[in-house]
């Protein structure tokens, strides 16, 4: 399997391939291929928490600052 990214070329989007990938798979300009796309998502980091209960500072005691 190779992990690309999308990358904008003008008007258009494309991934390129790894030399070493495509010389491993007897590959070269003009060879016709089937790509089969799986799309990965990025978790962003703000929104894991997204829908949580929100903490309520009054339940929460800390002895030693009081």
């Amino acid at each position: 399997m190779i992990e690309v990214e999308l990358k904008e070329w003008g008007n258009s989007v494309g991934v390129i391939l790894p030399n070493k990938k495509l010389r491993k798979l007897n590959l070269k300009k003009g060879d016709k291929i089937e790509i089969e796309i799986i799309t990965k998502k990025t978790i962003d980091g703000f929104g894991v928490a997204r829908g949580a209960k929100s903490l309520d500072e009054k339940d929460i005691e800390h002895e030693e600052f009081f």
